[in-house]
């Protein structure tokens, strides 16, 4: 008996959604991003306007005063969607797992000079208050922004945040013990050193207008904290003690790295809208920098000393080379 094989090509008869191959023109295969986010966002049969604020649609654009012709104009240069995320993070875990298991293992913790170990709780711990605010920040930006191509990578932020406050709790664990954890919250309630940032935090909970709260948060925050904490106080933690330290947030240096880029892709796009648009980021980012810088000094000043002000002063200029990139005019 003789067997043929042959391969026969099936057409399909169509390569995608109708309403994800009218976004993208044409009968041509789309990415698995674009299927998970163009055109998800609920925009009609809804039965009722929220009691606890009629003067919106459950789903409305008009939360913000930012105004998008087309709200999937927002584009995730890291084409995030729920399964690439997983595995993105999955890679990442993997990678801050074997740094704390090697620091653990190999005593590098307990080598740490006191100053140095008591340092990194002082500046390092308490962030975890501030991780759980930005947290709470991304998930109301993603409850109530419009469009599923900005408000889905903000619960991916979200959770990022989360996750890094954990990372910040087992580095205290891992430092000092339970003790620490107590320390650190008695410090972000009582210390000097933190109440200008514990006042930015929590007045931007009660921020209405989602946009701005990505400004605040996402843009201006983080875009100033980040660099300040895990470049230039992790250098001189470094130089007191060794990689250490740097290897339990190895995780956060990476991620601000990556999530920067759809931080300002997102800004560019918003401005690039309208002169309105650009007027109105601009006065934000302006307005909240300032706010930021101020409550950033005192814990730069806790950790760096004499070399603060030069320090913030250099953040400052950075931050706003990289507004200008994004198309603000600060």
């Amino acid at each position: 008996m003789q067997i043929d094989l042959r391969t026969v090509s099936i057409k399909p008869l169509r390569q995608t959604f109708d309403h994800v191959a009218r976004r993208i023109g044409g009968d041509k295969p789309a990415s698995r991003y674009q299927e998970g986010t163009l055109d998800v966002q609920a925009t009609a049969n809804f039965h009722y306007r929220p009691l606890w604020d009629p003067e919106h649609e459950l789903f409305d654009a008009t939360r913000t005063r930012v105004r998008m012709a087309d709200w999937y104009a927002f584009k995730d240069p890291r084409q995030l969607y729920y399964g690439t995320y997983t595995l993105a993070r999955a890679r990442m875990q993997e990678t801050a797992e074997g740094d704390f298991e090697f620091v653990e293992s190999r005593g590098l913790a307990a080598a740490l000079p006191e100053v140095t170990r008591k340092l990194a709780l002082e500046t390092l711990l308490p962030l975890r208050h501030a991780e759980w605010g930005a947290n709470m920040n991304n998930s109301f930006i993603c409850a109530y922004g419009y469009g599923t191509a900005i408000t889905q990578p903000c619960i991916y932020q979200a959770m990022d945040h989360l996750g890094i406050a954990q990372y910040l709790t087992r580095a205290g664990l891992l430092l000092e013990g339970e003790t620490a954890l107590d320390a650190a919250k008695e410090a972000w309630l009582q210390d000097t050193t933190w109440q200008g940032l514990r006042r930015y935090v929590e007045d931007s909970l009660v921020l209405k207008d989602w946009f701005e709260l990505f400004v605040a948060q996402n843009l201006v925050l983080d875009g100033l904290l980040y660099p300040l904490v895990y470049q230039h106080i992790d250098n001189a933690l470094s130089a007191q003690g060794g990689p250490a330290i740097s290897m339990l947030t190895r995780f956060q240096t990476e991620w601000f790295a990556e999530t920067r880029k759809w931080v300002d892709a997102s800004i560019k796009t918003a401005a690039a809208e309208s002169a309105e648009n650009k007027a109105l980021l601009s006065q934000w980012t302006a307005q909240y920098r300032e706010l930021a810088i101020a409550a950033l000094t005192p814990l730069a000043k806790r950790a760096l000393g004499e070399q603060a002000d030069a320090v913030m002063a250099e953040l400052k200029e950075e931050f706003n080379v990289r507004a200008g990139k994004a198309g603000l005019a600060l």
